[in-house]
């Protein structure tokens, strides 16, 4: 029995139908995305299930406190009696929290509407349990308020950055530890909180007269933060 002529048609055709540039790039995006999800589970799991008693009722007890940034604002009121510098790192502070309220709260939560973590699923333990929140998980604003106070007093009273600095990451944890938030969203959140102290300070410096800002916090805005 013979074979089907080939055509030229039929030697050429393709194995495969071509996949457009966009596609695969949105392929390798989703793909990659997948796996960070897969890492942010396992982490979040993990601190869920490691035996802290010790830790357990302080974090939870930093986690509430830190609701609605009460610990930056009576931070920010003890320097403002404290002398015309730390007065204007009050204000920066104050300043970077409001930004970064807003742009978590406002915006992030908005546009990503990721779910809180189930933290019966992950048996999150009843010592750590502070209220779920309502809203959206990413990005977590506890810790972009936080970090946003942190940096913004830091740059202007540089003694306070430290200290600051470790309370922020504190309170970042803290909300991974109690369960209502993934360790990305934490992440997400400090980065959005470095970047709203950064607009603060470059606000302070455009409208704010030149003896109110530290000429050193103008330099560093006007060669950008290198």
């Amino acid at each position: 029995m013979s074979e089907p002529p080939t055509t030229d048609q039929d030697v050429t055709r393709p194995l495969t139908t071509p996949v457009p540039p966009a596609d695969g790039l949105r392929r390798v995006a989703s793909a990659v995305l997948g796996d960070l999800r897969a890492v942010d589970g396992a982490l979040y799991a993990a601190v869920a299930a490691t035996p802290t008693p010790t830790l357990d009722r302080a974090l939870r007890r930093l986690s509430h406190t830190a609701d609605h940034s009460k610990i930056s604002f009576a931070i920010a009121g003890a320097l403002a009696l404290c002398g015309a510098r730390p007065r204007r790192a009050a204000l920066a502070g104050v300043g970077a929290v409001a930004v970064a309220s807003a742009s978590a709260n406002l915006l992030g939560k908005r546009l990503v509407r990721r779910a809180r973590p189930d933290r019966e699923a992950a048996r999150v333990t009843l010592d750590r349990h502070v209220p779920m929140p309502t809203s959206a998980s990413f990005p977590s604003g506890h810790t972009a308020s936080a970090v946003a106070f942190a940096t913004a007093v830091g740059t202007v009273l540089p003694a306070a950055s430290v200290p600051l600095g470790a309370l922020a990451c504190a309170v970042g944890y803290s909300r991974v530890h109690t369960g209502v938030h993934y360790p990305g969203d934490v992440a997400a959140g400090a980065i959005l909180g470095i970047a709203s102290a950064a607009t603060a300070l470059a606000v302070a410096t455009a409208q704010l007269p030149a003896s109110f800002v530290p000429g050193g916090v103008r330099r560093v805005l006007r060669s950008g933060g290198a």
